[in-house]
């Protein structure tokens, strides 16, 4: 089943409903609110309130469902999950509407408001509720039948492995996994489970393995107790996987990120979910990041204007620095920062700048104590390449460094790089991989932190740096 297609169902019904509920919402009011008001029967009148409602009320409904992240994870609904996320999206959007359009409403008596606030939200549930209680119900019928299945990969070879194959096998397809072969831990490691899979290779293998053209969908990891050592390791080689991953009870305890247990006919498995922030507030933060940097770089035009010239009457060369780091996931990207530095500072190769660096130009020092290089990172913002809050980008030769030292390093690429960050807040630049090594420990702990709370308060402290001039 397409994915584009199931989201588009729920959409498509979500819409729907929000256009009938106003409909029917619009005529009681005319009906009952206002008939009862003036003692005549009102006729309905396509009026320029019903107008606008048809307009921008359905879209809004559809937007207040996309921040609460009901479109994610399409197709592993549970039933009652989805009636409370409705029930309560329903009622924060009512809250909403009672404040923009119910309020201002011609009543009889102050019971009106409660009635209107009553029937919305009635419609409103019943309408959206109904038709995905239908296609929720319609997609676990066809997993259960087999006629919707997931790529399924089993890492681990030993007598674990073989009897989570069994247990799930015996559900005849029910849990809807499509085993396509396991992976071992070390070469050639293949154990019992090759008489009942195929052998795709082992964990070094794993990127190509599980690369995006695959299409693996589910990991399932099962590994005996002498192997949990190995746990680092292999969430390492795991990371670039967008594969849902699972793993068996005994391992919940010492799985890094988010747990939720899941049964499917009797066989528990653990639901390891690396989603570092709730759905809404990881929407929240983009929406935040989007309207933040369109803000600031309309303000600074003018500031940048007067940089513009300062660089270029301080010393020959562009305005811009225009660099090569590496993104989320590892994906390259050019990030732009005002110039600091002299005209071919990095001609014998890449160095790290450091207190007293001679290739700082006098401008370009003021520049990086007052974070002000980086306005232009607000346009990497824009292009969704970079974050208001995030680990600092680096270019591949350093990351390439620190991974050969300290390979969890590679985690710090499950988010957007930032303009600023708490390492940056402690640290400003680093003059060294050990320094850069460090820093690391500060930005893997704002990972395992994020929230919207914890952003605006490394921005304060940002701002405080700014003011202040102590940028490093």
């Amino acid at each position: 089943m397409n994915k584009k297609i199931q989201v588009f169902k729920y959409v498509l019904f979500d819409y729907l409903a929000a256009l009938v509920a106003w409909v029917l919402f619009f005529l009681y009011r005319k009906v009952f609110i206002e008939s009862v008001k003036f003692g005549y029967s009102v006729p309905f009148q396509a009026d320029k309130n019903f107008v606008l409602g048809l307009l921008l009320i359905p879209p809004g409904w559809l937007l207040l469902h996309y921040l609460s992240g009901y479109y994610r994870n399409i197709f592993r609904k549970s039933r009652l999950l989805e009636l409370t996320q409705t029930f309560v999206v329903t009622l924060a959007g009512v809250i909403i509407l009672f404040f923009l359009v119910i309020l201002n409403d011609v009543i009889a008596t102050y019971k009106n408001y409660y009635q209107s606030v009553a029937v919305l939200f009635a419609l409103q549930f019943t309408l959206t509720y109904l038709p995905r209680l239908i296609l929720t119900s319609v997609t676990n019928y066809r997993i259960h039948s087999g006629k919707l299945s997931f790529k399924t990969v089993i890492i681990g070879s030993s007598r674990k492995a073989v009897n989570i194959y069994k247990k799930l096998k015996k559900s005849n397809g029910k849990a809807g996994y499509k085993f396509i072969g396991f992976v071992s831990l070390k070469p050639k490691q293949t154990g019992p489970l090759k008489d009942y899979l195929p052998y795709l290779g082992d964990l070094k293998e794993a990127r190509k393995i599980f690369a995006n053209e695959n299409k693996v969908d589910e990991i399932i990891l099962a590994i005996e107790e002498n192997e949990k050592k190995e746990i680092g390791y292999i969430l390492n080689q795991l990371f670039y996987s967008q594969a849902h991953l699972q793993a068996i009870p005994e391992l919940y305890d010492i799985l890094a990120g988010r747990v939720h247990m899941s049964s499917f006919l009797g066989t528990p498995l653990i639901e390891i979910t690396h989603e570092l922030m709730p759905a809404w507030q990881m929407i929240f933060k983009t929406l935040i990041d989007y309207s933040v940097a369109f803000t600031l770089l309309i303000i600074s035009l003018p500031l940048t204007g007067i940089i513009a010239i300062a660089i270029k009457l301080s010393s020959p060369g562009p305005v811009l620095f225009i660099q090569e780091r590496v993104g989320r996931h590892g994906k390259p990207f050019m990030i732009y920062k005002f110039r600091t530095m002299f005209k071919d500072a990095e001609k014998d190769g890449p160095a790290l700048a450091s207190d007293n660096d001679p290739r700082i130009t006098p401008v370009g020092r003021f520049l990086r104590r007052t974070r002000m290089d980086e306005i232009p990172n607000f346009i990497n913002v824009l292009k969704g390449e970079m974050s208001l809050v995030g680990p600092r980008p680096e270019r591949k030769h350093f990351v390439d460094l620190i991974l050969n030292k300290v390979p969890h390093y590679i985690h710090l690429q499950k988010v957007k790089p930032g303009i600023t960050s708490w390492g940056q807040v402690k640290y400003g630049y680093a003059e060294n991989v050990e320094q850069m090594i460090e820093r690391m420990q500060y930005d893997l702990i704002y990972i395992e932190n994020m929230s919207l709370y914890v952003d605006m308060k490394i921005i304060s402290y940002t701002l405080l740096t700014v003011l202040k001039g102590k940028g490093k």
